[in-house]
Formats: structure tokens, C-alpha cells, sequence
């Protein structure tokens, strides 16, 4: 049983941050990093499952503004190299939350610092700049929305209303660090944000390039491929209705109630595996005991 659970931990554990093995989330003794334990954010970032789910619901969305993708599209080895692309964000979003404040602090300067670098022209001659406020803003919202609504669906349905208004005024903090502006920080304000933003956003072919390279990806072994295809198609099945329909995936109830039940029944075992997360080896870093 022992040597399932460490075979499991490591297939998890090689899809996330972590992996990069660049930031030691155990060090420094005591340091409670940019949020601390009692953050919302640290709720909402630290269950595996339900941040994969909604870590790719996230990127589809992302995928549906021209100007963000343009940008992933032209300055990104995605394509060849997706494992590596979610680790890097994996470890952007982990190292944010839960790492020490010295190492969060290095994360945003440096990703801060690469969107500098990021600048080209759309496809519909439009110019695009990853540090554009409003892009970042975009962003942002796409990404913390999905992973509440992840959090809620598969994690903690029971969240409250004040905590979930809590956790994006929390992770708003980061996106204006990087240089977003006008960043929603309540429910309302995310909603409607979204309402406001569906008239710029289209599925088009490279939309659809972005999903069918998801589908494509290699697993990083052959016990990971049948869940690597529940949890991604359950990413599809969390987009907003709306989202699903312009990249042309409809799901019918009884389809995405099978999806839903199987991540539930898939979690349980997910997080009774991993032992050494970033969350976990952080709530070490403050001598907390660990929560499961």
C-alpha cells in the first residue's frame, strides 16, 4: 500500500511545481510567505485535483482572447513541451501562495520581467503586449475564477459567500503586482467582469489548436492516462456555457454528471497520496500540523 501511495505522489507530484525543484517551500522556519495559513488562497490552492480541473478550464479560457493567446502562441514552447508549461505555472501559483515571501517576491519579478519581453501582433494585425494592464487583468480573472469555481464544485461546496469575496481580493493582490489594473476583488465585481469581457472573446482555429493539443499530451506514464482524460475533459465541463460553446464542446447532463462523479471518487485518493505538496511542506515551514 506504501509504495502505491509514493507511486501515486509522484505522478502527481511530477505535474506541479514542485517538480522544477527550484524553490524550497520548507525554508525559511516561520517565514508565512505573502498570505500565511489562514488565507483563503491557501483553501483554494491546495488540493491538487480540483486545481488541475479548474487549471485547465483556466487555460481554455485564457485561449479565447486573441491578444492572450497571441502572446502564448508566439513566445511559448507549449506546444512542444506542455508538461513543462503547467509545471512553470504550477509552481508560479504555488510559489505565490505558499512559498516563503523572499521566493514569492522573486517569482513576480521574474515573470514581471518576462512579460516585458513578450510583444508581437495578432493575427487580425492587432499589437499585443503581455504587460498590458487589461490583458494581465484578463488573465488573472480567467485563471482565479476557474480555480474557485473548481474549489467549490470538487473541494468545498460550503465555502462562504464573505471567504470566496476574500480569496479574490487576496489573489488580486498578485495580479497588481504584475501590473494589472481595475482587478475585480468580490464575486459581483468577477461576474461582471466576465459579462463585460464576452463581446472581445472568440473560439477560433487556434482556440481549438489549444484543446486538441491538451487532448494530445502525453502522459507522464500509462497509469496517469486514464486520469489525465477525466480530469481534463471535467476542465471542459467547468467552463462557463457560454465558453464551452465557442470552442464547440457540448456536453449533455448525463455526460458531465458522469464527469463530475468521477473526479469526485477520484480525489479522495489523490490527496490521501500526496504527503508533500507545496502546501504541505509549508504548513512544515510554520511547524503546523498537516491537515490531509
Amino acid at each position: 500500500m506504501e509504495c502505491l501511495r509514493r507511486r501515486i505522489e509522484s505522478q502527481v507530484l511530477s505535474l506541479s511545481g514542485v517538480a522544477l525543484k527550484q524553490i524550497d517551500f520548507e525554508q525559511p522556519p516561520g517565514d508565512p510567505g505573502l498570505f500565511g495559513p489562514h488565507a483563503v488562497c491557501w483553501q483554494v490552492h491546495g488540493d491538487f485535483t480540483s486545481m488541475m480541473v479548474g487549471g485547465i478550464a483556466a487555460l481554455l479560457m485564457q485561449a479565447l482572447h486573441p491578444l492572450a493567446l497571441a502572446g502564448v502562441w508566439d513566445h511559448s514552447n507549449f506546444r512542444e513541451d506542455l508538461i513543462g508549461r503547467l509545471r512553470r505555472t504550477g509552481q508560479f501559483i504555488s510559489g505565490t501562495t505558499f512559498a516563503g515571501r523572499e521566493d514569492a517576491e522573486r517569482l513576480i519579478e521574474k515573470v514581471r520581467l518576462i512579460h516585458l519581453r513578450v510583444v508581437g501582433t495578432a493575427p487580425d494585425g492587432r499589437p499585443y503586449a503581455a504587460s498590458d494592464p487589461d490583458l494581465l487583468t484578463w488573465v488573472h480573472v480567467a485563471e482565479v475564477s476557474s480555480f474557485l469555481r473548481a474549489h467549490l464544485r470538487y473541494r468545498n461546496p460550503y465555502l462562504s459567500g464573505p471567504d470566496q469575496d476574500r480569496y479574490y481580493a487576496e489573489v488580486a493582490r498578485v495580479a497588481e503586482r504584475l501590473g494589472a489594473r481595475n482587478v475585480p476583488r468580490t464575486r459581483a465585481q468577477v461576474e461582471a467582469y466576465l459579462v463585460a469581457m464576452r463581446p472581445h472573446l472568440l473560439g477560433d482555429q487556434r482556440s481549438q489548436e489549444i484543446l486538441r493539443i491538451l487532448f494530445d499530451a502525453p502522459a507522464p506514464s500509462a497509469l496517469a492516462v486514464p486520469v489525465g482524460k477525466l480530469l481534463l475533459h471535467a476542465g471542459v465541463e467547468l467552463l462557463p456555457p457560454w465558453a464551452r460553446l465557442e470552442l464547440g464542446r457540448h456536453l449533455g447532463p448525463l455526460r458531465a454528471a458522469l464527469l463530475r462523479q468521477g473526479v469526485r471518487s477520484l480525489a479522495p485518493l489523490l490527496r490521501w497520496a500526496v504527503r508533500n505538496g507545496a502546501i504541505h511542506r509549508s504548513r512544515r515551514r510554520l511547524g503546523l500540523a498537516d491537515r490531509g
